[in-house]
Parts: C-alpha cells; sequence; structure tokens
C-alpha cells in the first residue's frame, strides 16, 4: 500500500506503508485482447506468425487495513 486517504490528512508511504495490507476477493479469470507476432525475413521465405493472449485475474478490494 503506497497511500491512505481516510478522515484525517492522508498517509504516503516511502515507498510503501510498513504493516498495511488489504483484504481482497477474487472476481474473475480472463484473458485479455490477442496479440500477432509475426516475423519475417526477407528473400528467404521464412516467415513466422505467433499469437499470445495474456492471463489476468480481476480482485475486488473489501477493506484497506492502515498499519
Amino acid at each position: 500500500v503506497m497511500l491512505i486517504s481516510g478522515e484525517d490528512e492522508p498517509i504516503v508511504g516511502q515507498p510503501v506503508i510498513e504493516g498495511a495490507q488489504i483484504k481482497a476477493k477474487v472476481v474473475d479469470h480472463f484473458k485479455g485482447d490477442k496479440v500477432t507476432v509475426f516475423k519475417k525475413k526477407r528473400r528467404t521465405g521464412y516467415h513466422k506468425k505467433q499469437g499470445h493472449r495474456q492471463n489476468y485475474t480481476r480482485l475486488m478490494v473489501e477493506e484497506i487495513i492502515a498499519g
């Protein structure tokens, strides 16, 4: 946790707030958009096409506990 803003002044970490915790719940697992990678070398007939989809996890932050 790098920053907590509440009723008082915000707490800023250097670089993080010691002892601060986050309580979260996994909502979803999904894949991102497809990225196409195409490699080619001229005059040799060499070409290679490859695709990639990154896996992501969506979280729901339920509580931020200041240390």
